[in-house]
């Protein structure tokens, strides 16, 4: 591709290096994360350091906060979130619950708002997190309503792990679960994710009906049973995904 910049995507590889379970690294770690040699990463890492991206104790690299500005201009021209909040507050003191918005991107799934009650999962989930798509309950809704072109290609890059003995990694099985929640018009997953956790998500939709997010909640297994959450926790987070559509019609009225 000839418009595409090497440099910016090596720089861009290296800032993704970093991760929840990661948050530090070595030189070598990064050179090994991203393909580079040594002394390429070193270079992408002290301009990066000297942009502020990132820090270093001499041996090990972090980000630094700074690198939040690099998808402030996305989330702050985003309106879902500031239309979602409010909901999401009555939703999770609603259910006693917490509740979340995801939008994807690429194989994953990305926080962009959320109201925690309680930790439920070992890691920290903030605007921002990202978890794998076809293990996840938003993902499953946001997967299921690609092209069929759109999700084949998808499991074709996906690499589907299996990350408890209850996740779904073969293909077939994931398209027909799929196809399930396309019919039924939402999605829970149980415990594939995190031993534990179980969630339950329905499609927030646009003004001409095409899926731009998914509402979820999230409960532990140990209080919350499969029929439980059907009945107890899917007509509110029906109800609320409703409102939040409602809400994002109004604004894109609104804007003209």
């Amino acid at each position: 591709m000839v418009d595409h910049v090497q440099s910016l995507a090596r720089g861009l590889a290296v800032i993704r290096a970093f991760s929840a379970e990661e948050p530090e690294l070595t030189l070598s770690q990064v050179a090994r994360a991203t393909g580079l040699s040594r002394a390429a990463a070193r270079r992408f890492l002290i301009t990066l350091a000297d942009l502020g991206y990132v820090r270093s104790d001499g041996r090990l690299f972090a980000l630094t906060p700074r690198v939040l500005e690099l998808g402030y201009a996305y989330l702050s021209s985003l309106s879902l979130p500031e239309v979602a909040d409010p909901h999401l507050e009555r939703l999770a003191a609603e259910v006693r619950e917490s509740a979340s918005v995801a939008v994807l991107d690429g194989e994953d799934v990305v926080y962009v708002a959320r109201v925690a009650t309680a930790r439920i999962m070992r890691v920290t989930i903030n605007i921002g997190t990202r978890f794998p798509a076809y293990c996840t309950s938003m993902g499953r809704v946001l997967l299921a309503a690609l092209p069929q072109d759109a999700l084949e290609a998808y499991l074709e890059r996906a690499g589907l792990r299996r990350l408890t003995s209850h996740t779904i990694v073969l293909p077939a099985a994931l398209r027909a679960e799929l196809e399930r929640v396309r019919h039924l018009g939402w999605a829970m997953v149980d415990q594939e994710l995190e031993e534990g956790l179980r969630s339950i998500a329905a499609p927030i939709r646009d003004r001409a009906g095409r899926t731009v997010a998914a509402v979820n909640v999230s409960t532990h297994a140990s209080r919350t049973t499969l029929q439980a959450a059907r009945r107890d926790l899917l007509p509110a987070l029906l109800a609320t995904a409703a409102k939040i559509e409602a809400d994002l019609a109004s604004l894109s009225t609104a804007r003209g």
